[in-house]
């Protein structure tokens, strides 16, 4: 539950040099989601408030996350981790909180339970507590200094790391994440200097700077490093977006969810899978998808918020998006269900039939190679091989009505806006402009001529 007196801060404002590309590298996807939507999933389920820090294009990490909008703050130049908490901080006053958590926007691997943690020592007395791990290669991270008595003394960046002035190189790092107290830390943060190698101003030096004014310091050490570190590298990117597909995948599996090849199945974290459901891997199941106990999908193919309730099926190769099929529904193989397509009970879509904003009605079926845009079919329908709604003149989008009962027979051109009537027939090869009855027989074609002794020569 979000505690109303958190606010949250995510700094998003780095480039990423180091994934060579020009997209922000808060907006690197992973599982189909940017690591800005991951890591501000996690502090929303902790903290009422979400601020977001941006910098390095800022413009395109807005228009891709308007969900976030009410929290953005910009750090006009990138002067490190410190300013850009700094340029957050009326924000953060403002909000009323009494704490106040600090995540990158490039660790999607953060479990809510380790804010809870720090969220705790704080609320016991710590006015600044943040999460420090081990690590063989310490690297590019910043080291934890403790003295004698294993308290912390300090975080010194890996760049200004000195053993000789700071001792032995423990391995023992800083993983970004802070909680602090509002009240108690925004004279230390003030204070703040660049002096340093970089010339930056870091978050990090909040400890010395809070230790030597007095300040409660907690260093929780935690052993998931893999989880707690940011992804620097489309190789650390690769890697943590495959620790959380297992993560995913291991859960749905002890839930009671049938997998069959689990390491070829990719599950978004806001999709939900039902015990009993059956998926066939490879797949990929992503955004806010929902998958009923008893529906089953096929392997190779992908949905993207879609709905699949009990006893539907997705045969293999199909691509879905934002696409329902009701119970006892099918689509494919190579179906393909765009935003807005709806299967009712019992209906039936093959291969190579596309939708996009259509309704088939209960036990219609679409068997093969049709387009059915903008259009509503009726009950007990059935469109031949080749059928398409011809939905666009150009300039403006129009609907096709086909009633139950109807029959539309193959390589039919239905020129909206036009409705089909109920138990009406279309006969094979018709180019329908005008409406057809219920229950009437519409052909619209060419007569036949044969012309005798016209044809191939012995």
């Amino acid at each position: 539950m979000p505690n109303p007196n958190t606010v949250a801060v995510i700094l998003a404002a780095g480039k990423g040099t180091r994934m060579h590309s020009d997209r922000p590298k808060a907006l690197q996807t992973l599982l189909g989601d940017t690591m800005l939507a991951h890591v501000a999933r996690t502090a929303a389920s902790v903290a009422a408030h979400v601020l977001t820090v941006v910098g390095h294009g800022h413009e395109l990490v807005r228009a891709t996350h308007p969900d976030l909008a009410q929290g953005f703050v910009l750090q006009e130049e990138q002067k490190g981790t410190g300013h850009a908490l700094q340029c957050a901080w009326d924000a953060v006053r403002q909000s009323g909180a009494a704490h106040c958590l600090v995540l990158n926007a490039d660790a999607p691997l953060l479990c809510p339970q380790d804010l809870d943690d720090l969220l705790g020592f704080v609320r016991e007395g710590a006015d600044i507590a943040f999460l420090t791990t081990v690590l063989p290669d310490a690297g590019s991270f910043g080291r934890v200094l403790r003295g004698a008595d294993g308290r912390v003394t300090g975080i010194v960046e890996a760049k200004d790391f000195d053993p000789a002035r700071h001792g032995t190189d423990t391995g023992e790092v800083n993983t970004g994440v802070f909680c602090l107290s509002v009240a108690a830390v925004e004279a230390a943060l003030f204070s703040l200097t660049s002096a340093n190698r970089a010339g930056e101003y870091y978050i990090t030096d909040l400890v010395a700077n809070g230790l030597a004014a007095g300040l409660a310091v907690r260093a929780h050490r935690r052993d998931n490093a893999l989880d707690l570190l940011g992804v620097n590298s489309p190789l650390e990117l690769a890697q943590a977006e495959e620790r959380l597909r297992g993560r995913i995948v291991s859960r749905l599996l002890k839930s009671g969810v049938i997998l069959h090849h689990p390491d070829s199945i990719v599950v978004g974290p806001q999709a939900q899978v039902e015990p009993g459901a059956e998926l066939i891997g490879p797949c990929r199941v992503l955004g806010a998808s929902r998958i009923a106990s008893g529906a089953r999908v096929g392997a190779f193919s992908q949905l993207t918020d879609s709905v699949l309730e009990a006893g539907s099926t997705v045969r293999e190769h199909s691509h879905l998006e934002q696409a329902r099929l009701a119970p006892g529904s099918d689509c494919g193989p190579f179906a393909r269900l765009r935003p807005g397509a709806e299967l009712c009970e019992r209906a039936h879509v093959g291969n190579f039939v596309e939708m996009k904003k259509a309704v088939l009605g209960s036990g219609a079926k679409a068997g093969h190679l049709s387009y059915l845009g903008d259009a509503e079919v009726g009950a007990g329908a059935n469109i031949g091989a080749g059928t398409i709604t011809c939905n666009y003149d150009g300039a403006r989008k129009h609907k096709t009505d086909i009633g139950a009962g109807a029959f539309i027979g193959s390589n039919t051109a239905l020129v909206a806006p036009v409705r089909v009537g109920e138990n009406a027939l279309v006969g094979a090869g018709s180019v329908i402009t005008k409406d057809v009855p219920d229950r009437a027989l519409g052909v619209a074609r060419s007569k036949q001529i044969n012309l005798e002794g016209r044809g191939k020569k012995p």
